[in-house]
């Protein structure tokens, strides 16, 4: 049966200004839609029990206990005044031998034919203090102000902006980090689209075995060296928030 649902598979790329940094590591994510995830793969991705991928409700936006797709939607009304029509999509790592991981998610609102992105949510996880939060952009581009503490190697006092245009065959996010107007970091995702089957699932399983750990180990290794070049540390600020109509 022909789904929405996939996998993207190639490579995230990312380039700092100060200390001069940039790697470039292959990759593998989810795209999932929310309506299709109950019978993707006969049914196991939602099984409760750990397993080879799982998808767990609490690893994502909103309280456990409220459907994914509401969450969402609320989150974007509460930020645009108005209410995604069509399917959500969702990018994302999947939990994998009961451990999970996402420095960030993507949630694809449709509109109503399912055709143009109406908005993107942007769920950013951080590590070690595990804190969420989400920002949401109209459409496939914006900017929003940061909420919440990443890095120790960067300040609090930049603005994201995101591209992301609808995906197909290929699925392509760009995220900088400006400061004062200046684009300080930035993140490139450079993806193609992989039908999801259970040899396709298993084949990047083994491929990227425990994704998430990984993630952080590279998250960790990469915070080492920029430690070891010198880079400016930024002690975590505390509670952090910001209005939503900043989102823009």
């Amino acid at each position: 049966m022909s789904t929405a649902s996939c996998i993207y598979a190639g490579t995230i790329h990312h380039q700092r200004v100060e200390p001069t940094r940039s790697f470039r590591h292959p990759i593998a994510l989810f795209y999932l839609d929310l309506e299709e995830l109950p019978e993707l793969l006969e049914g196991r991705l939602v099984r409760p029990h750990p397993g080879l991928l799982r998808f767990r409700r609490a690893d994502y936006l909103g309280r456990s206990g409220t459907s994914l797709d509401g969450a969402v939607r609320d989150e974007v009304h509460a930020a645009l005044g108005t209410r995604p029509s069509g399917p959500i999509r969702l990018l994302t790592q999947l939990r994998s031998f009961g451990h999970c991981f996402n420095p960030v998610s993507f949630y694809y609102c449709l509109d109503g034919a399912g055709e143009w992105v109406s908005a993107v949510v942007v769920e950013v996880t951080n590590t070690p203090w595990g804190e969420r939060h989400a920002y949401v952009v109209p459409g496939e581009s914006g900017e929003v102000t940061k909420a919440l503490h990443v890095s120790p190697f960067m300040g609090m006092d930049h603005r994201y902006v995101l591209r992301a245009g609808a995906p197909g065959e290929r699925l392509n996010v760009h995220i900088e980090s400006r400061r004062a107007g200046s684009s300080r970091f930035a993140a490139t995702l450079a993806l193609r689209r992989v039908e999801l089957t259970r040899s396709s699932a298993a084949r990047m399983t083994r491929r990227y075995p425990l994704a998430s750990a990984r993630v952080l180990a590279l998250i960790y290794g990469h915070a080492l060296g920029l430690k070891l070049a010198g880079a400016r540390v930024y002690p975590h600020p505390g509670p952090h928030h910001v209005p939503r109509e900043e989102a823009r």
